[in-house]
């Protein structure tokens, strides 16, 4: 019975070295997940902050995510996801640092790495912004998670580049409304460009399309013979923007034809220039 049980524990050595031996060759195999013990977390840390370092971002984030693996809701792991997070957003991995960084969120959301975490969620969506020919989701994600940094947060070192953030993200949205708007506009669908127009005056009212936007409404009202709106466009467009060649431009059109720019005070356009800068 001895012999027997000898053997068979000799058996399972051999097995056991056999498979070592073949992950060792094999780098595809993780020879964690066979029943090894992983290194400590702070050891684990250590070496992420070292891979990165040395520029060697995709193992930096093995690491730090196997913290947060093997040691889960530990300081270590807290730590871990903050690194991993940043990893990820610095090598472009941005829906993964957009999951890696809400689960933070919804986890810590009080603790010191908080705002910083936050602030990541935000430049990974303001990555993703594309131009306005495209769809803007990500500005308006970028906005969101940008003024989370400044309610949340207001006394961080990220609040001045989250606005900062904010201000690009409002011009890309006003931008894609301009860019609808236009493409209205040259086919003399006129009242679908002035709706396109009137998003940018009352809702992206201080971003650098303003100008753009109270020049085509001067356009689009006028084409439709629709004067007096047109005028309350030019003399706010006038007010606010003198030196505008939006407002030469347009100042040029009402004249051409006998008027000129003139505010009509219970003109939306007119309450709504009470939101730009300056009035």
């Amino acid at each position: 019975m001895k012999t027997a049980r000898a053997l068979f524990a000799s058996l399972l050595v051999l097995s056991a070295s056999a498979l070592i031996s073949g992950c060792q060759s094999d780098p595809d195999i993780d020879i964690t997940k066979l029943g090894l013990q992983s290194d400590p977390p702070d050891v684990l840390y250590s070496q992420g902050l070292a891979n990165m370092k040395a520029g060697n971002m995709a193992e930096a984030a093995r690491k730090f995510d196997s913290i947060d693996r093997d040691n889960p809701f530990s300081e270590w792991a807290r730590k871990g996801l903050v690194m991993s997070t940043f990893v990820k957003y610095r090598q472009g991995r941005l829906d993964e640092a957009l999951a890696s960084g809400n689960r933070y969120m919804a986890q810590y959301p009080k603790s010191k790495d908080a705002a910083y975490v936050q602030y990541l969620i935000g430049l990974s969506y303001s990555k993703q912004i594309v131009d306005v020919t495209q769809d803007q989701r990500a500005a308006s994600r970028t906005i969101d998670a940008m003024q989370a940094v400044i309610d949340n947060y207001p006394d961080s070192e990220y609040v001045d580049d989250a606005q900062a953030k904010i201000r690009f993200a409002r011009d890309q949205l006003a931008g894609k409304e301009m860019q609808i708007g236009r493409y209205y506009m040259e086919r003399k669908e006129y009242l679908a460009a002035i709706s396109r127009f009137r998003i940018v005056v009352e809702k992206y009212p201080n971003t650098n399309q303003i100008e753009e936007a109270l020049a085509r409404l001067v356009e689009a009202y006028y084409a439709m013979g629709i004067v007096e709106e047109a005028q309350t466009a030019a003399a706010v467009l006038g007010r606010n923007y003198p030196d505008s060649q939006w407002y030469a431009d347009s100042y040029k059109l009402l004249k051409s034809n006998g008027a000129e720019p003139r505010e009509n005070q219970g003109s939306w356009i007119s309450q709504a220039s009470k939101k730009l800068l300056g009035t």
